[in-house]
């Protein structure tokens, strides 16, 4: 069960959400109490928890008390070391993975009940015609209008075991009566290719949000129906895009780097140094590539970018990255809890490592965006910072900088006006969203006749709606210029563009999107030049 949750994320947390992360194997560590048993640190921390539990004179939670001292150590250590309590671990782990089990939609609770903002493509419940608007009723037999049920406990009743029957009773607009939906608990891909289509004849589009199980194998299916499409050229779109699991990373970039040449290495504690090489013909060696940066993209997204820029592969266009170069591997903790823990450093083929400094603590590290911001390194390249000690030069000659982050080849400014940007957040966070399923509920009759071939036609954002999101967000003590002849227009493109990811799904809405986009723009002229 996927949800949409959350309402207008701050630039600030945004940032710090896109520290991703880099998973390697497990370490297959011996967690026993042998194994500790003479650490004398160990024995200070459990003897105090003991005189806590059976001495203080008022009944504590220790285990709360383990929760902070945990986190407390792991803050001293580097900004993406971390740890994941026990009921968090399965969500966590989820996230990561490519499918899961479920009746496959999306859904806001409304008041007492689940409202189906749209059925999962793929997924068991599109199969049987479940529609965006739809009100699952009961599950089974189970009541699920309740005001005192959480999302999460409504998300637990609908998943369950795979081919697990559930018989669920929906109310649908324009029907009297229940009606009754028969299905089978199935998997329900989450995708982490959000968009695959072609920009001109020769040129086709990925968009990749995140490095999960899958993620390879959606990007390979991607590229194949490109190619098939006529594309000579990929624009690879890794805007945004927090890292994940390493593998799938170094997979991708192996589709454009020739064999035996070096995509990355990681360097221990002790020194040790292991090189990961391109293994077998990628589809695209011979092809040309763009690869799209922004100060979002990190960890994996900069080993593909700095792979492909240190082996002279392709052009990375956008901005610096994120600047994320720590390995972490996740460690069990024996209760159901794990930590992720920074084991190494990874560096790109020329040597240089891409984590940015953090010595001034974790705060200032993920404050580094509004320094960005305010230096005016997301307007003018030549306020990117460098240091000419970490200045290396590719084999074919190219001059590059290690210290945080890839600078890309070609830089395209973001743009700074602060009422753009917000309304961009408005449209990434969540408020967009909600106002647009309330929209899409005033006519759902009407709007489930939308296809991708007539939604132009169909859907038509009217001033009204404009003054009607600009009255929702003073709820939430929220404001937007919708008489603005420069934002106004924007707006208007952001609804419709929400309106047909409810409707349509993401590939639809990433190309609307795209077509007012200045690196998409860029990366078609270049594509042009020879």
């Amino acid at each position: 069960m996927k949800t949409k949750r959350g309402i207008y994320t701050p630039i600030l947390l945004s940032i710090a959400c896109a520290a991703g992360i880099i998973l390697g194997a497990r370490l297959n560590f011996d967690t026993s109490d042998e194994l500790f048993s003479a650490n004398p640190k160990k024995q200070k921390l459990n003897r105090l928890i003991d005189y806590i539990d059976y001495e203080y004179v008022d009944d504590v939670n220790t285990d709360s008390i383990v929760d902070v001292t945990v986190n407390r150590i792991l803050e001293n250590l580097d900004p993406h070391s971390v740890y994941i309590p026990k009921e968090e671990y399965a969500s966590v782990t989820e996230n990561m993975k490519g499918d899961f089990v479920g009746i496959g939609v999306s859904f806001y609770k409304v008041g007492d009940t689940i409202v189906v903002i749209r059925a999962l493509e793929n997924g068991p419940s599109e199969q049987i015609g479940i529609k965006g608007g739809d009100r699952i009723m009961f599950a089974n037999g189970e009541r699920l209008f309740d005001k005192n049920l959480s999302e999460d406990s409504i998300t637990h009743k609908l998943k369950g075991k795979a081919n697990t029957p559930v018989t669920l009773k929906v109310m649908r607009k324009g029907f009297q009566d229940l009606l009754t939906f028969k299905l089978k608990r199935g998997k329900v891909p989450l995708k982490s290719v959000d968009a695959t289509y072609m920009l001109t004849k020769d040129l086709g589009y990925i968009k990749v949000n995140r490095f999960a199980e899958s993620t390879y194998e959606e990007f390979r299916d991607a590229l194949k129906f490109l190619e098939k499409k006529g594309a000579k050229q990929i624009a690879l779109d890794l805007r945004g895009n927090p890292g994940g699991y390493l593998s799938e990373a170094i997979n991708i970039a192996d589709e454009f780097i020739k064999d035996d040449k070096l995509i990355l290495f990681t360097k221990n504690k002790s020194g040790a140094i292991e090189k990961t090489y391109a293994q077998r013909k990628g589809d695209f060696e011979n092809g040309k590539v763009f690869v799209l940066i922004d100060e979002n993209s990190a960890s994996a997204s900069e080993v593909v970018a700095g792979a492909l820029q240190d082996n002279d592969v392709g052009t990375i266009v956008g901005r610096r990255s994120y600047g994320k170069g720590l390995v972490q591997r996740e460690m069990d903790l024996g209760d159901g809890s794990a930590v992720r823990l920074t084991i190494a450093r990874y560096y790109t083929p020329t040597g240089r490592s891409i984590q940015k400094s953090y010595q001034e603590g974790n705060e200032s590290y993920f404050k580094d965006y509004m320094r960005r911001y305010k230096n005016g390194e997301l307007s003018s390249q030549d306020s990117i910072q460098v240091n000419d000690s970490l200045r290396y030069v590719t084999p074919g000659g190219k001059v590059v900088y290690g210290g945080g982050g890839i600078i890309p080849d070609v830089f395209v400014p973001k743009n700074t006006n602060p009422e753009r940007e917000k309304l961009t957040l408005l449209l990434r966070g969540g408020y967009m969203s909600k106002f647009v399923f309330d929209l899409l509920e005033k006519d759902r009759k009407f709007y489930n006749t939308v296809t991708i071939e007539n939604f132009e036609e169909k859907i038509v954002v009217s001033d009204d709606m404009l003054l009607g999101f600009d009255r929702f967000l003073r709820g939430f003590n929220e404001r937007i210029n919708t008489t603005s002849n420069e934002y106004k227009p924007l707006l208007r493109n952001y609804i419709k563009a929400e309106m047909i990811q409810q409707l349509l799904g993401s590939n639809v809405f990433e190309r609307y999107l795209n077509d007012d986009d200045r690196l998409i723009e860029k990366i078609i002229q270049l594509s042009k030049e020879k």
